[in-house]
Formats: structure tokens, sequence, C-alpha cells
């Protein structure tokens, strides 16, 4: 049996709560190096385009997060018996100059395997983020939702604050060009 590597080793950051109250033979923890072959972007998929990864892409992103192990906490729950990765989740901590040199936990990617749903396995995953931005010293945890999502939030304990927007990079613009944005409209 192979040993994984894990993205943080702070057993202390994972809820006994949440780990108690998974479905018999599921488990949750850090991302580990071997989740690639678990299903980890199969998962994500569920959510959002991934884009093709190879192996060695996967892993040089996973070895990147890892060096920032107080920035990045990436969550997967497993099926025992399929040894499979059926639910993922992000809780990435900012730190501010605001409320004095405080902390924000932003939650990200949030995703159940569709042969999963149905097992209170997202709502687990936002109660362990939620942990995770308390025993990191977070004044707040935020994310973004789509409007279908919203009642799903709530029962998280979220509430609905101010307004979410976005700027999409041009393609093709990269870092290196300057292109001037059309504020004409403004």
């Amino acid at each position: 049996m192979t040993v994984d590597t894990y993205l943080f080793d702070n057993e202390a950051l994972i809820s006994p709560q949440v780990q108690a109250s998974l479905p018999q033979g599921y488990s949750i923890r850090p991302l580990g190096a071997q989740d690639y072959d678990r299903g980890h972007l199969q998962v994500l998929g569920v959510l959002t385009d991934v884009g093709h990864h190879t192996h060695q892409d996967w892993l040089n992103q996973f070895y990147y997060m890892k060096k920032r192990n107080d920035t990045y906490f990436s969550l997967v729950i497993v099926d025992h018996a399929s040894d499979r990765v059926v639910a993922v989740g992000t809780l990435l901590v900012e730190r501010k100059f605001v409320h004095c040199n405080g902390k924000v936990g932003h939650i990200e990617d949030i995703a159940v395997s569709g042969d999963q749903q149905g097992k209170k396995l997202g709502l687990r995953m936002i109660e362990a983020l939620q942990y995770i931005g308390a025993q990191n010293g977070c004044y707040k945890v935020i994310l973004d939702c789509a409007l279908k999502n919203v009642p799903f939030y709530e029962k998280c304990g979220f509430t609905q604050k101010e307004m979410q927007m976005a700027w999409y990079v041009p393609q093709g613009v990269s870092a290196t060009e300057e292109e001037p944005l059309d504020r004409a409209h403004l």
C-alpha cells in the first residue's frame, strides 16, 4: 500500500463532528497526492469545466498548494468501498489589513459526485470548511454561488449579502500585454 502525501497534515483542522456525521464507510480528509487517480477531477467536473490535466499537471498544482498550506485547505470525502473521491471543497484563507490584519475564509469548488447526491455530503463539506475557517482565526467565511443554490447555503448558516461581480480576462490577453479597458460606456 502506498503512503499518501496530504495537502496539510494538521488533523486538528478536521472537524470530529463532521467525521462522525458522515455515512458509514465514508471519511473526510485533506486532498492527497494520490487523489488524481481516485477521481478528484471527475468530481470537480460536476461543477464546471476542469480542462485537460495530465497527472503531472495535477501534481504540480497539488505541490504548489502544499507549499502554501496556511492558505489552501482542500478537502475530499472518500467512499472507502470504492476508494473513490465523492465530494470536494476548498477553503482559501486570505490575510487582510482590515479588521486588524484579520483573515477571511473563501469557500470554493464545492462538488459532489452525481451518484452520491442526497447523502448530505455537500452539507458536511461546508461544515468542515467552516470549522477550518474558525480554527484558522477567520473573522468570516464567504462564498459565491448560483441563485438556485442560495437555499442550500442558507441551510448551512450563510446569509445573502451584497452582490457578486465578475470580470473575465479577454482570451489572448497575457500579463505582458496592456489592453486598455473600454470604459466609454461607464
